[in-house]
């Protein structure tokens, strides 16, 4: 496997990498000052077209992880710690990252290049969208639906069958309780918007 991105989030998925014994081959990162991370060597900024094996881009950014799977033409792979219980009904689409502890139950369907974080919790038939990233801790009940590139922040809870839209940003903490559109920033218990923003094209 190789990596795009040599960052804090890098090194979480190559300890993911290396508990599931799939060699790390190297990284690619822009910053030339970066040669090394956690023993594995950073190879540059520009990605070869003709790798021998699949990318996983490790990225925490929502939106530069999109504008970076959008522009490369490589095989993308994923990573699923061994410690993350995961239904056999699930679905993982390519290039998602599944942390440590995490749990996705039946029937949930987690997008592509998403980040389902450390110890984060996805109940019976949850959707969750493209780049979309569930915090550490955060709590989804089920039949809850994540728009494409929303993140939804550390220890935030979502009672079931509510929809969240695309690239919102839902507080740490935050607890869920109605629908919410595409493009807005919730916090609080109950979560109420305080902002809202353009969303991505």
């Amino acid at each position: 496997m190789y990596l795009y991105g040599a960052s804090g989030h890098a090194k979480v998925i190559i300890d993911i990498l290396r508990d599931s014994a799939i060699p790390v081959l190297g990284a690619f990162d822009k910053n030339p000052a970066i040669k090394e991370i956690s023993g594995i060597p950073v190879l540059g900024a520009e990605v070869e077209e003709e790798l021998e094996q699949p990318v996983i881009i490790s990225i925490g950014d929502n939106a530069i992880r999109r504008r970076v799977a959008e522009k490369l033409e490589v095989s993308f792979g994923k990573a699923i710690h061994p410690t993350a219980i995961i239904s056999s009904s699930a679905t993982i689409a390519e290039g998602t990252v599944v942390m440590q502890g995490a749990i996705i139950q039946a029937d949930a369907q987690i997008g592509r290049h998403a980040i389902v974080n450390t110890g984060a919790s996805i109940d019976h038939d949850c959707q969750i969208g493209d780049y979309a990233h569930i915090s550490p801790g955060a709590v989804l009940s089920g039949n809850v639906q994540v728009g494409e590139g929303t993140h939804i922040g550390a220890g935030a809870v979502v009672i079931p069958n509510l929809k969240i839209g695309k690239w919102c940003k839902i507080g740490a903490g935050a607890v869920v309780i109605r629908d919410l559109p595409d493009g807005v920033t919730a916090v609080g218990n109950p979560a109420r918007i305080i902002k809202e923003h353009q969303t991505k094209l």
